[in-house]
């Protein structure tokens, strides 16, 4: 397929857009887009200094006959600056997520459009930063800077929807409807398993449709209500799956359940960064093949970490049947010594640092809470939130916790993933590597939130410049013993006292760390397809 040609927001799609892929320039040079500068990909080979200015070329396609025109970015790392045709369009900081603006009044309907972007990356810690490093190495990788998603425009006419919720449970379906001027009403049109369509006129903008013989979304059979939604003269297309995630006793312990019925979250951390892309693969498919990939091995669920993907990454889950846990993207600076060592050698216990309600971290940390579960709200695959992993940049957590359930009651939440835990989380969660232990569950489900990360490279297919991993193995028969070993007698004996699920590390190597069940360019899968569907077999409870 064409390189990321796919609509940006599958779950509010209109036919009228465009995507701005050519005519780039950053810094005066030429990119390809919407590579990051630093990746292969964007063809740019050129010293990345703090500040980038792109602009860009363009005219509006006949096409576009509505009223307003909407430009979008899919996320721009870390500030991004947006001038048109000479005039101040407007700001945006973060990173990760999307961000747009009504450009009508500034747009040359008929002639060229100059857009320019001035993105400053300091890789200021006091916003999320991820796994980005200005020194790489072990599990810290290459930057990325600028523009890294789609810029696209879209014409939509002058009442508009701009947020759409869905509210599901197993047999019911609440929608919440948004538009940048207040609606009296709109439509609804669900399209049924049956082949029969599902209509209803809704008054002031949120209803509640009761799914009369519902098909639950699941991982074997990720089924998706697609709908259209009428409100004024907009009309868009989206989805949603019936589905719910909850913490149940069963038999006196407590059981993480999809849609009432006991699961084993068999899941593999995901670092979303790829050989030739850094951030993003070389197209969409990039994602489908790793999902797949991962559910052949035996998987059933992807750790998201410290990193927001372009939405059609969780489109992909939602329609191939793949669970997400998805972290929040960590600040803050990273002590080895405080962060590492010391809990890897037992030293596990740490009270939270505290942040004042005006401090800019803590307030940049919350925005993203925020800007995140409502961004993420409507993915049926998203069954559980990390706010802090391994203490990076960790505060105030019981309260981050409470934060995220009010916004957010429908999913799971760790807040302190692998250590220094406080008091409230929906999971006693730990880290474990380098050793086998027996695990004791208390009332929480146990999640071995990260474990293994055995280390083997396939040289042909190496792209660091030091091997980074957990222990050493010379052949994926070694691999795939001490991975076997690992379920055996860690995770295996655990279930029925309440070990809930495990995160093995990970699903690719990435730069010079080769932990990866693939290579980083995903060309040669690392262990026994079988032998690891074997282990898939046995993670059931009796």
């Amino acid at each position: 397929m064409d390189n990321w040609t796919s609509h940006p927001k599958p779950q509010l799609k209109r036919d009228s857009y465009i995507i701005l892929k050519d005519n780039w320039t950053l810094n005066r040079m030429p990119i390809t887009m919407p590579y990051p500068p630093q990746s292969k990909l964007s063809g740019f080979n050129h010293g990345v200094g703090n500040v980038l200015n792109y602009k860009c070329t363009f005219t509006i396609p006949s096409t576009f006959s509505k009223k307003r025109i909407l430009l979008h970015f899919g996320a721009v790392d870390q500030l991004a600056s947006v001038k048109l045709n000479g005039r101040q369009i407007g700001e945006n900081e973060g990173g990760y997520l999307p961000f747009s603006f009504d450009v009508t009044d500034e747009i040359n309907r008929y002639g060229e459009n100059i857009l320019e972007v001035t993105a400053t990356d300091k890789l200021d810690t006091d916003y999320p930063y991820g796994k980005q490093s200005n020194t790489p190495s072990g599990m810290w990788y290459t930057p990325v800077s600028g523009i890294w998603q789609n810029v696209w425009l879209e014409n939509v006419p002058d009442v508009y929807i701009n947020y759409l919720g869905f509210d599901v449970d197993l047999n019911s379906v609440g929608i919440e409807v948004k538009a940048n001027k207040k609606i009296e009403n709109f439509h609804l049109s669900i399209q049924m398993p049956d082949g029969h369509t599902l209509d209803k006129t809704i008054s002031g903008n949120y209803g509640t449709i009761k799914i009369d013989n519902p098909v639950h979304w699941t991982c074997d059979n990720p089924y998706l209500y697609r709908c259209n939604i009428t409100c004024d003269a907009d009309v868009v297309e989206s989805y949603f799956g019936l589905r719910t995630i909850t913490i149940d006793n069963i038999k006196g312990i407590n059981r993480v359940c999809l849609n009432g019925e006991q699961i084993f979250l068999h899941g593999v951390l995901d670092q979303g960064y790829f050989h030739d892309g850094l951030y993003i693969p070389e197209n969409e498919d990039g994602y489908d093949r790793d999902i797949l990939a991962m559910k052949e091995l035996g998987f059933n669920l992807l750790r998201k970490h410290v990193k927001i993907e372009p939405e059609y990454f969780y489109y992909a889950c939602d329609k191939l049947g793949m669970l997400v846990m998805q972290d929040m993207v960590n600040s803050g600076e990273y002590s080895f010594m405080r962060d590492t060592a010391m809990p890897t050698a037992g030293i596990k216990k740490r009270e939270d640092v505290l942040l004042s309600k005006d401090n800019r971290r803590r307030q940049i940390f919350e925005k993203q809470i925020k800007s995140v579960t409502k961004h993420l709200y409507n993915h049926p695959s998203i069954i559980a939130y990390t706010i802090f992993n391994e203490g990076w940049g960790q505060f105030n957590s019981d309260e981050m916790y409470d934060l995220m359930k009010d916004l957010d009651k429908s999913r799971l939440v760790d807040a302190t993933s692998g250590w220094f835990h406080q008091n409230n989380s929906d999971f006693d969660s730990e880290h474990i590597y380098f050793k086998n232990k027996t695990l004791k569950p208390k009332e929480r489900p146990l999640f071995v939130t990260e474990c293994g990360g055995y280390k083997f490279m396939d040289s042909d297919h190496f792209f660091g410049n030091k091997e980074y991993g957990y222990g050493s193995c010379k052949t994926m028969g070694d691999f795939m013993r001490k991975i076997e070993e690992m379920y055996e007698k860690m995770i295996i004996p655990g279930m029925n006292k309440g070990v809930c699920g495990c995160i093995y590390t990970q699903l690719s190597d990435v730069e010079g760390e080769i932990n990866g069940l693939y290579t980083y360019d995903r060309k040669v899968c690392k262990v026994d397809k079988g032998r690891m569907n074997v282990i898939k077999e046995k993670l059931t409870f009796a």
